[in-house]
């Protein structure tokens, strides 16, 4: 094989969290139809396990919290356990509340730093445990723009993602010489449930099957960063060399800076309840320590 051939994902294990819909579908799909052999996990089974179906084969979709570590690591072992040592590993549940931080309670804050980072830092460090030993495999970590600008009424999310992005940079120089990659996808708004109610900005929406395709070009020829759409990388990284003011007049420019002032709570009225009830393991825990 040429040196700079895209490598091929036929028969790579691969294990999804948040799998049952948006973006995690999108990539059980495209991971599948490139002969990979995938696992989804999702807090709702019944998802996860209809994407399971819906990819036929040895595919596996299971009822995860992955706010229970416990759980998490448990998944990732029955992944193991069922189709083999893992390949790749894609952390990709996440939620995003769009609230002002004034207003926003202290349970919404916990379950965003719970299930957006620190559910993120757990699936990262197994496996990096399974990997480097093995000196092969590949870490996704899903974070958004939004971990590397900032957005008004979504401060905590922002935070996480920042911490998404810094997390994937220092593992990249921790696993330097194991064989192991790491890669950050950082999609701007995506047509799914988490972006009802938001209106588009000039830089347009993108649909969770081209989050999908990056995913899927950055494991066959392996990258860190990947924007979606390019353009939007193109834009932080000149806004960076910016004086602060011409970057927020910029951001200004594009609508980025009230797209999600402007988020109509009526729409979103259904993704945030469900949103609410997204981290229950940590939301026990916070009760059990409290």
């Amino acid at each position: 094989m040429p040196k700079n051939a895209p490598r091929s994902l036929n028969g790579n294990v691969v294990a999804i969290t948040g799998g049952g819909r948006g973006i995690g579908r999108a990539m059980a799909r495209a991971l599948a139809a490139q002969g990979a052999r995938v696992a989804v996990c999702d807090l709702d089974g019944d998802t996860a396990t209809a994407v399971a179906a819906e990819l036929g084969g040895d595919a596996i979709g299971l009822a995860v919290d992955v706010t229970d570590h416990a759980a998490l690591i448990a998944f990732i072992d029955t992944v193991e356990e069922r189709l083999g040592p893992l390949d790749v590993m894609i952390n990709n549940a996440g939620i995003m509340p769009v609230t002002p931080l004034v207003d926003e309670d202290d349970a919404s804050i916990g379950r965003q730093l719970e299930l957006n980072l620190r559910a993120v830092i757990i699936g990262t460090r197994e496996a990096m445990r399974r990997m480097a030993p093995r000196r092969r495999g590949h870490i996704v970590n899903v974070a958004s723009v939004a971990g590397r600008v900032g957005f008004p009424h979504l401060a905590t999310y922002c935070a996480a993602k920042h911490g998404v992005v810094g997390l994937s940079e220092a593992v990249r120089a921790e696993l330097r010489g194991t064989g192991v990659e790491v890669t950050v996808v950082m999609p701007s708004l995506v047509n799914t449930e988490l972006a009802s109610g938001i209106s588009q900005a000039k830089v347009k929406n993108v649909e969770p099957e081209e989050v999908a395709a990056a995913v899927v070009s950055a494991l066959q020829t392996p990258r860190f960063d990947v924007f979606v759409p390019r353009a939007t990388g193109r834009l932080v990284g000149m806004g960076a060399m910016l004086p602060r003011r011409a970057r927020e007049a910029v951001a200004r420019l594009v609508g980025g800076d009230d797209v999600t002032r402007d988020a109509d709570p009526a729409a979103r009225a259904a993704y945030e309840a469900r949103a609410a009830r997204s981290a229950p393991a940590a939301e026990e825990r916070e009760q059990t320590t409290a």
